[in-house]
Parts: structure tokens; sequence; C-alpha cells
């Protein structure tokens, strides 16, 4: 068996390895390249060192306070979201009546592109908030709280699907073993049920950060860095001086390479954090 799986791995891994090779491997160390030049295409690109790095990190390029902003939505998102998304998937395996339609509605957000979504919810909440004067852009904390929102819109139902897989796996006779020790739902819940669900969380966890961190459609369509760039988080930033900030390639792509190794070293730390408290079944 080990011999014939040796043998046929190249011919069905190949092409996905080849796939991978062409659209991840090969544009990121392009990429990681061009973070050192000063360049408008791939062919006129010049070595200017860490010049690039400097300026990405320079007070001029406002990435700084994006990542920043960025942190702060990212930090109250993975919170809220996964807060929410545990509590309605607690319910909805519950025996109640109609969950799987409650399943249903609950996921349907998360197949709603962010363009549409940015923008339908710019339409609804500015209608809200003209009645006082204001709109979502006056200011950065209604920006703030608008980006949550549409986060939470968007993937809450999508982590609740996880959370009800991880429900639904664990054993009954655990649940069982401590209500007959005299165990309380909440109990029950923190010592039973939590521990047992670690995996689901894990997941959880890591899919709300890689999606709040590098989240861009939904910026741009719901504020576009207003007002005065205070609501821009770092993709956001990077596009805009890549495609807006002439003779800025190489600093926006420098930028980027920072980004990848900030998003990249909070997940690698949340992963083994989360990991190390799962238990086996």
């Amino acid at each position: 068996m080990t011999k014939a799986l040796t043998k046929y791995f190249p011919i069905f891994a190949g092409p996905t390895l080849i796939a991978f090779l062409i659209a991840f491997v090969v544009p990121f160390f392009m990429g990681l390249y061009l973070s050192f030049t000063d360049f408008t295409t791939l062919t006129d690109a010049e070595w200017v060192g860490f010049q690039n790095y400097q300026d990405a990190l320079g007070e001029r390029s406002g990435f700084i306070s994006a990542l920043g902003f960025t942190a702060l939505v990212s930090a109250i998102s993975i919170i809220t979201v996964n807060l929410g998304a545990f509590t309605l998937a607690y319910m909805l395996t519950r025996k109640l009546r109609g969950t799987n339609v409650f399943r249903a509605v609950f996921f349907m957000p998360n197949l709603i592109g962010g363009i549409v979504l940015g923008y339908t919810w710019q339409v609804m909440l500015n209608s809200i908030l003209q009645r006082w004067g204001h709109t979502i852009v006056n200011d950065w904390k209604l920006g703030l709280a608008g980006l949550v929102l549409i986060v939470n819109w968007q993937l809450m139902g999508y982590m609740m699907i996880i959370y009800i897989a991880g429900l639904q796996n664990v054993p009954p006779e655990l649940i069982e073993a401590a209500q007959i020790d005299g165990a309380g739902r909440w109990q029950t819940l923190r010592n039973v049920t939590l521990p047992m669900i670690m995996p689901s969380i894990t997941i959880c966890l890591f899919l709300t950060l890689a999606n709040t961190f590098k989240m861009f459609d939904q910026n741009l369509a719901l504020t576009n860095g207003a007002p005065l760039k205070q609501t821009q988080m770092a993709a956001l930033n990077i596009v805009e001086a890549m495609y807006e900030k002439v003779g800025h390639e190489g600093v926006a792509q420098a930028q980027a390479v920072i980004f990848f190794l900030i998003v990249s070293a909070i997940a690698l730390i949340q992963l083994r954090a989360t990991r190390s408290k799962e238990v086996d079944a």
C-alpha cells in the first residue's frame, strides 16, 4: 500500500504543488526581492536595500497607525464573533424546533461579498445616524463600530457551524457523568464541554484573526479610511501606497512583507497557545 501511494503521489499531488508554486511561492519570493528595490515594473527594479522598510515604518506612510487600528478591530471582533458564535451554536444544539432553518439563516451572510456588504451596511447605518446629524465617516469611533458590526454579521454564522460540529462531537457519556457527579450547567460547560471543543475554538480563533487582519473590501466600501485615514486598515493602506502614490511601489511591497510577518507571528502564537489546551476525547 505504501509503495502504491509513493508511486502515484506525483500524479495526484503534482498539479496541486505546481499550482501552489506558481500562485504563491514564486510570487512571494519575487515580492520579497522587490521590497528591497525601487521599481515600477518587474524589469526596472533598482536595489535600494532597507530604505523601503524605513519609509514603510515612517510617520508619513500612515502604516503604523493603520496597523494599530487593524489590531483594535481584530481584537474586538475576535472576542465578539466567537462569543456570539458559540452562544448561537450552544442554543442550536439544544432540542429546539426549527434549528436547521436558523442555522441556514445565520450562515447566509457569509455568502455575501465584502464590497456589497460594506455598501449595504453603509446605507443602512447612515440612514440611522443621519437622524442625529452624523454619518459613518464623521467619527472614527462610528467607523470602528461599523466595521466590527460588519465582521460579526458576516463571520458569526460561519464560526457557529464549526462550533456546532464541535459540540455534537462531545461524548454524551462525559456530560452524563458530570451530571451524575452533581455538576451544574455552568460547571459542565466550563470543565467538560469547553475542553472537549478546543479544536473548534482553535480553528475559529485562527479564521477570525486571519479574516479581520486582512480585511480590505469591507473597509473600502464602508469608510474608505475616513475621517482623515483614522479608520484605514493595513490592507487598504498597502493598496493605496501601491496604486495611488507614485513611486511608492517598493514601499508598499515592504509594507506587505511586514504585514505578512506580523500576521503569521500572531497566528502561530495563537495556534500554539490554543492547541496546548486541547485534550483527547
